[in-house]
């Protein structure tokens, strides 16, 4: 049986810290569906077609990963698309407690595991929502984000 995987979020862009755990998982799975999740009452920078162009630039050579958007609960995308698994990265105790209380509502609701894994010290400090604040006032992102998907951003 083939370890599957979902790893959800909003890669609003992809950072350096989502292609950490990432680049970590994929000896973990046999695949892995990076999953962005649509959210109709939150405000994106970047549509869901270029977050999608962005991640398949950053991994166009891993055929283990397969990406897609989603609307609706991880656990029902799981079931559609009989994965096992959810990914989960971590950065710091904050962050664990959150994500606890969601995979322990997965595992009840849809009997899905959460497989979390804590972001390298060189990554840990790296969120989307910095990475944007920085863009958008002309900073230099270029020590956070994939090398592959700065054309895409600066265009």
């Amino acid at each position: 049986m083939k370890r599957k995987a979902v790893f959800p979020g909003s890669f609003d862009p992809i950072t350096l810290g989502h292609t950490d755990i990432i680049n970590r998982a994929l000896p973990l799975f046999d695949e892995l569906t990076i999953a962005i999740g649509i959210n109709i009452n939150k405000k994106y920078m970047f549509d869901v077609d270029t977050r999608i162009r962005m991640i398949e630039k950053v991994y166009a050579n891993e055929p283990k990963i397969k990406v897609i958007s989603y609307t609706g609960l991880t656990v029902d995308l799981c079931h559609k698309l009989n994965i096992d698994f959810i990914l989960r990265g971590l950065r710091n105790p904050a962050d664990f407690e959150f994500e606890k209380a969601i995979a322990q509502t997965n595992r009840k609701l849809g009997n899905v595991e959460t497989v979390f894994l804590l972001t390298g010290p060189e990554t840990s400090y790296i969120s989307s929502s910095i990475v944007r604040d920085i863009y958008k006032n002309g900073g230099d992102i270029s020590d956070l984000v994939p090398k592959e998907i700065l054309k895409i951003i600066n265009q």
